[in-house]
């Protein structure tokens, strides 16, 4: 593309045999609605038009190419879908170009589509750093107050492979790259690092994909120059982009409106059986008492709350001596959006004390990396009341309407409607209500 305004003819034969594949498969799954789509470098090429028509001949797959603001919004709303409360602003960087797109309040707002692509960046002797810094320089003075902000919101494989090499520099422990944060600070070390490394020392350092080896060093130019002129404060990578957002628009206004973290558990709860009304009722349940502590996550504790009581009984059919351990693995990397990777940590140690009163889950390195102790404890604490609430009811979330959970007077109270009482309030609930006291520091008051 940078030397003759042209696609590749190898790369055009690899892209026919692919959708060729896709298209067999999609003739065998039967979906209700396909979306095919080219961005960047079929837009450019000289010869994209000849290429999409041999694509719908051989395949027969109608293509829409989408423009440059296209693309951006596309970009902004996959991002959107995994993290509604994103503000900043996305930057999708391609081997043809770089969209930025300003988000706030849920929605994408102005969008631009640069030439800053790795494809667009290179000369015609490869890889100059110089050359390539200067490049983004001037491109970017053309928007850098249009679209300044503190957060930038990372999408594509440059730099998803950047962030995973960045942690491999760091040793950072929980290697998933979807919302990951990292400061503008260490960013930009990492960025100028990587930029000066060879072909061979990047193939040294483990977790690169060995296909994007040639780009990583043109999307930490880029990342360099945003973080310089844009004025970010930290990037936050994203796993989500351009399709996310394609079918994020597709959905139903109602179905736009859910927390994807709450249905990601509850998608991940259904593929296991899990009852569809104990994960609510127990969230009514636990909510008034958690509701009168300090937050430890301000502002997303309901939320929090609200995923793992839909999995509160995930390690149900599991061997009892080791549910609580495959719990908390399965919860830590669970591939599910809507939360930070501190928040996973919560959520997996939740899970943990739910099946268990030990006060150690697995993988301690990564959990004193991701959470504070006052979180780990408020997690323990959370995993112990969704612990009794369902040895109090049998796991029926009409019996747990039958009592009440509440914090008051430094104080831990639980009691029944007067009829339930005896069925409700027996010793082994006791124990458990012993335990969430204990994880709170409060004491216990039992009664009708």
């Amino acid at each position: 593309m940078a030397a003759t305004r042209r696609l590749a003819p190898p790369g055009v034969r690899i892209a026919l045999t692919a959708l060729r594949r896709f298209k067999a498969v999609l003739e065998a799954v039967k979906p209700t609605e396909v979306f095919v789509v080219a961005t960047a470098a079929v837009r450019e090429a000289a010869d994209g038009p000849d290429f999409i028509r041999q694509l719908k001949a051989e395949a027969g797959l109608k293509v829409r190419v989408l423009s440059g603001e296209e693309e951006a919004r596309y970009a902004a709303l996959g991002v959107l879908a995994g993290q509604p409360d994103a503000s900043g602003v996305v930057g999708d960087m391609g081997g043809s170009s770089l969209e930025l797109t300003l988000v706030d309040a849920g929605k994408p707002g102005a969008g631009v589509s640069l030439p800053l692509g790795a494809f667009a960046l290179r000369g015609p002797d490869g890889f100059d750093l110089n050359r390539a810094r200067a490049r983004t320089a001037r491109v970017l003075d053309g928007v850098s107050n249009a679209f300044a902000a503190e957060t930038l919101y990372a999408v594509g494989g440059g730099w998803r492979n950047l962030a995973l090499l960045q942690m491999q520099l760091t040793g950072y422990p929980l290697e998933i790259v979807h919302q990951y944060e990292i400061s503008a600070e260490d960013a930009l070390t990492a960025a100028r690092f990587l930029a000066r490394q060879s072909k061979g020392s990047l193939e040294r350092i483990e977790g690169v994909s060995k296909r994007r080896l040639d780009t990583i060093p043109y999307a930490a130019v880029v990342l360099e120059g945003m973080i310089e002129r844009l004025g970010l404060r930290r990037i936050s990578v994203s796993a989500y982009g351009l399709r996310e957002g394609l079918l994020l628009e597709a959905m139903p206004a109602r179905v736009r409106g859910l927390d994807p973290l709450v249905e990601g558990c509850v998608a991940l709860g259904a593929r296991q059986g899990l009852s569809e009304d104990l994960g609510p009722a127990l969230e009514t349940w636990l909510n008034p008492a958690f509701a009168a502590l300090d937050p430890v996550f301000p502002g997303r504790e309901p939320t929090l709350i609200a995923a793992a009581c839909r999995l509160a009984d995930l390690g149900a059919r599991l061997h009892p001596d080791h549910r609580a351990d495959l719990v908390f693995e399965q919860v830590l990397r669970a591939p599910i959006a809507g939360m930070t990777h501190a928040e996973r940590g919560f959520l997996a140690v939740a899970l943990f004390a739910r099946h268990t009163a030990s006060s150690n889950p697995p993988e301690p390195r990564i959990m004193s990396r991701i959470l504070t102790d006052e979180r780990h404890a408020r997690a323990l604490a959370l995993g112990a009341a969704m612990r009794l609430g369902c040895d109090l009811s049998g796991r029926s979330a009409d019996l747990l309407r039958r009592s009440t959970l509440a914090i008051a007077g430094g104080a831990v109270s639980l009691t029944a409607d007067e009829r339930w009482a005896d069925m409700l309030l027996g010793e082994q609930t006791a124990k458990r209500a012993s335990q969430l006291a204990d994880r709170l520091e409060l004491g216990l008051k039992l009664g009708r």
